[in-house]
């Protein structure tokens, strides 16, 4: 579960319009097996190049380097947030009812409980399934179940975050990798309240760890600042 999801609220985000012409991914369905060799089934490689049309950017900006360390830096973090790809939503269920946020206009109207982490990159927080599902042009803040039951739709969650949200960062995910500011910058913006900076070097250096396991099945150097 992403701690840090909760200050990444955008005040204004446009529906994404899918794009027509959407580059095939760089990963293959291959090397996406090989990186996630114990994935839940729910994850599919189908689900997840459904969802690429979002952002038509993600891994579609710069050299043909710079997009598979993109996809890898990405599918690095992913990883990491779910086990591998084995957990759909959080597993803390005492955390459940932490993640509705009264103060806001909406409130909660799938329920109390019904904000809890789920997808790719955990997606938590009315306010973030409110932001979310108006820039996909999806009911999440009524119906949040949507990230656990269809693939595509929880890929979207993840890139939604990757291409559109800074978090306790400075940048996206999706800049600091197109821009070579170095993976380091993407785990700030995922989760660096709880981990850079020397508040937990291990979880870091897991995720630096899966990056470099990735580029190297892409084929592709890691680059530098790796740490953050």
């Amino acid at each position: 579960m992403i701690a840090t999801l909760a200050a990444a609220l955008m005040s204004a985000l446009a529906v994404v319009t899918p794009s027509a012409n959407a580059a095939p991914f760089v990963v293959s369905e291959a090397q996406f097996n090989k990186m996630f060799p114990s994935r839940n089934s729910f994850y599919t490689y189908k689900g997840l190049t459904a969802a690429l049309s979002a952002y038509p950017a993600f891994t579609n900006s710069g050299s043909a380097t710079v997009k598979k360390q993109e996809a890898a830096a990405f599918l690095a973090n992913v990883h990491h947030e779910t086990g591998g790809l084995v957990h759909i939503v959080e597993q803390n269920q005492a955390n459940y009812p932490h993640y509705c946020d009264r103060s806001q206009p909406y409130g909660c109207p799938a329920g109390q409980a019904a904000y809890y982490g789920r997808g790719p990159i955990q997606l938590s927080w009315n306010f973030n399934y409110k932001a979310a599902g108006d820039a996909l042009g999806l009911p999440l803040l009524t119906n949040p179940k949507l990230v656990q039951t269809d693939a595509a739709v929880s890929w979207k969650t993840g890139l939604w975050y990757w291409n559109t949200q800074k978090g306790p960062g400075t940048m996206t995910p999706h800049n600091a990798m197109v821009n070579q500011r170095g993976f380091g910058e993407t785990i700030r913006s995922i989760n660096g309240s709880l981990e850079c900076n020397g508040r937990n070097p291990a979880q870091v250096q897991s995720r630096v760890n899966k990056y470099k396991q990735f580029v190297g099945i892409l084929g592709v150097p890691a680059g530098s600042n790796l740490s953050c």
